[in-house]
Formats: structure tokens, C-alpha cells, sequence
């Protein structure tokens, strides 16, 4: 297997910035690491497409990837956004079905890859067999939420709510938000599944309300508590 060689500080220092990587026990952590290839992927280029086969478990190590389908008419959704430290890529090693979605660069970017038989291995560990359990239960979580937004919640709520999960890294869920959240409102409208116009009518709302400002190909993040209440989400609760 090729030695592992990334730009930048330490594989294991970019990856523990990751809440659930962090939280592996050391042994698990080094074993992902050192059974890892590192893949290059240029700006627009898949890491792999809906319907492929397995392949491995992925780790991002640095840049930003898209999860995404295409309708037949050639409209794009966008399910997640992707950022460093973030693993992907278990449930068709789990469950050995294809690719469910698209996986593209979106920016020149490093992605570990764990080959099918050492993620086989390594999941006959306890530890990692349980985070990995974790990981997906903090992942059906996150979907049933969102697809509760879309059913009952009005547009500027779910417009709120997905900028709250993105100030956490959208994927990552970071305990610590940020208050500049990297993304365009052309991505937005996309992962909310509304137009652009409609997107723009939202963010000008919470905008008049103090939760936030609107910078180039990025969000920021004034009050948290209005953002909050403009997502019914009073007090401290978070997503």
C-alpha cells in the first residue's frame, strides 16, 4: 500500500478536528490512518457516482465535497456539504448495495481511502463496530430532522435550521458553531430544494431581523439566538 503522504499538518491532526474521529479509541484511529491511500480529486472531479460499486471508506482530508443527485430533467439537490474530517462512505460497505448518490470536489481536495477488506477488518473490533453504529445513528438523525423540516416546517424555519447545521459543519456537527458559514446561495437553495428567488426573499427576511448578513459565497452568522428563534428553536436547543 502506498505510504501515506498529505500537504499540511498531520493526517491525524486534520482528522481529529472531527468530533466522532476524535472520539476513537487511539489503536482505531491510527489503523484508519495507516491502512489509508491518499486520493487527489481536482475541482469537479467525483470521488464516485450514484449507483457505483462499493469501494472503500473515505475520510476527507482536506478541500470540500458535494453529496448530490441529479433529477432526469438535470436539476441538482444537494444532501450534504462535506468538510474536512468528515468519513463517509459505510452504508454500501455495510449493506454491499451501490453508490446512493454523487460525490464531487467542489474545490481541489485530499481524500483518505480505506479499502473495502481493511474496513471489513477493522469492523471486527467492538470500539470501531460501535462508532460506526453511532456515526450512522447521528446520521438517520440528522435525515429524519430534515425531512421533518420539509413536511411540517415553514421555508424560513428550515432556511434557519440548515444554516445552524451548517455553522456546525453541516456533516461534522461540531460542538462549537462558527459564525461565518462557506456557502453560496445557489448551494443553499439547492440543499433546501427551493428556488433561488425564494432563498434570497428568506434571507433578506433574517437579515431585517438581525441573525444575519450576506457576504460572497458565504452566510454570516449575526445573532445566533434570532437565527435560532427564526427556526423555532427557543433558548439554547440546538439541532
Amino acid at each position: 500500500m502506498p505510504t501515506l503522504v498529505a500537504s499540511g499538518p498531520g493526517p491525524l491532526a486534520r482528522m481529529a478536528i472531527n468530533p466522532w474521529f476524535a472520539a476513537l479509541p487511539s489503536p482505531d484511529q491510527q489503523a484508519l490512518l495507516q491502512r489509508a491511500e491518499l486520493l487527489r480529486l481536482r475541482p469537479g472531479e467525483m470521488l464516485f457516482r450514484q449507483g457505483d460499486a462499493l469501494g472503500g471508506f473515505y475520510g476527507l482530508l482536506g478541500g470540500s465535497l458535494k453529496i448530490s443527485s441529479l433529477r432526469e430533467d438535470g436539476r441538482e439537490a444537494i444532501f450534504v456539504l462535506l468538510e474536512p474530517g468528515n468519513w463517509f462512505g459505510e452504508i454500501s460497505l455495510l449493506d454491499g448495495q451501490p453508490r446512493t448518490h454523487d460525490a464531487t470536489a467542489l474545490v481541489a481536495s485530499e481524500v483518505l481511502v480505506v479499502p473495502q477488506a481493511a474496513f471489513a477488518a477493522q469492523m471486527q473490533g467492538a470500539a470501531f463496530s460501535s462508532a460506526i453504529a453511532g456515526l450512522l445513528a447521528g446520521r438517520i438523525r440528522s435525515l429524519y430532522g430534515m425531512v421533518e423540516d420539509a413536511a411540517l416546517r415553514s421555508t424560513r424555519v428550515r432556511v434557519a435550521r440548515r444554516l445552524l447545521m451548517l455553522a456546525r459543519g453541516d456533516a461534522t456537527l461540531a460542538a462549537d458553531a462558527r459564525t461565518s458559514v462557506p456557502v453560496s446561495q445557489e448551494a443553499l437553495a439547492m440543499m433546501l430544494g427551493i428556488t433561488r428567488q425564494t432563498l434570497s426573499g428568506e434571507l433578506k427576511a433574517l437579515v431585517a431581523l438581525g441573525a444575519v448578513a450576506l457576504r460572497y459565497r458565504r452566510i454570516e452568522i449575526i445573532s445566533a439566538a434570532r437565527l435560532r428563534v427564526a427556526g423555532d428553536l427557543p433558548g439554547g436547543q440546538t439541532l
